[in-house]
């Protein structure tokens, strides 16, 4: 099983995304590229949040062709963001407990997910107190309690420091091939990319460039 990949379209005047291509059902898939090559809009195609024309079937399901549209809701993604990624209201707890309530019956459970992921001790923290690392595992903990069939992670080391992005890079190399999910990482760092990824696929002015 792929996930298959055919878009062409634009976004603005000046930037057209044209990818085809096909993303393994397993193992992380890298989309590299400089700012503006269209790492995000391809990301967000993906995720159902933007439409391009074009065609993505998740294995033999059709997300999208010229006739249908499936929507982000029923799409089964864990999307993590750059920055700042839980309800800032609320706990982590309680982060956990809103993406468990709105999930699907699927195979992560949350106490392994709470232990593989280290958050145990960050479990009644608010948001606001966590560090950026931390903030970041409890993000991917609360995307993979949603039971999606894809993770999808844009730039999530971006808003870290040097010394705390290699830690995190550390323990995503241990974290992510376990997980038996496809995941599509993007980001603008080669040595990143290489470390983490068994995929890579490089886009440059909205277009792919090599794999």
């Amino acid at each position: 099983m792929t996930i298959a990949i055919r878009l062409q379209g634009r976004r603005g005047p000046r930037f057209l995304l044209d990818v085809d291509t096909q993303i393994p059902s397993t193992g992380v898939t890298a989309l590299l590229g400089p700012s503006g090559s269209g790492k995000t809009s391809l990301l967000r195609a993906l995720a159902g949040l933007d439409r391009h024309p074009g065609v993505i079937r998740f294995g033999s399901d059709s997300w999208q062709d010229e006739h249908h549209f499936l929507p982000a809701e029923r799409r089964r993604i864990g999307y993590v963001f750059q920055g700042e990624g839980l309800l800032p209201h609320l706990s982590v707890r309680k982060n956990l407990d809103f993406a468990e309530r709105r999930a699907s019956p699927g195979p992560f459970d949350r106490e392994e997910i709470v232990a593989r992921t280290g958050i145990t001790t960050l479990l009644d923290a608010m948001p606001r107190d966590l560090s950026g690392g931390e903030m970041q595992r409890a993000s991917i903990a609360r995307a993979l309690l949603g039971q999606p069939r894809l993770l999808l992670m844009d730039e999530p080391l971006s808003a870290l420091d040097t010394p705390a992005r290699a830690s995190m890079v550390d323990w995503l190399v241990e974290l992510l091939p376990g997980l038996d999910l496809p995941v599509v990482y993007v980001t603008h760092d080669e040595a990143e990319a290489r470390r983490l990824a068994s995929t890579t696929l490089l886009l440059r002015d909205g277009r792919l460039t090599a794999d």
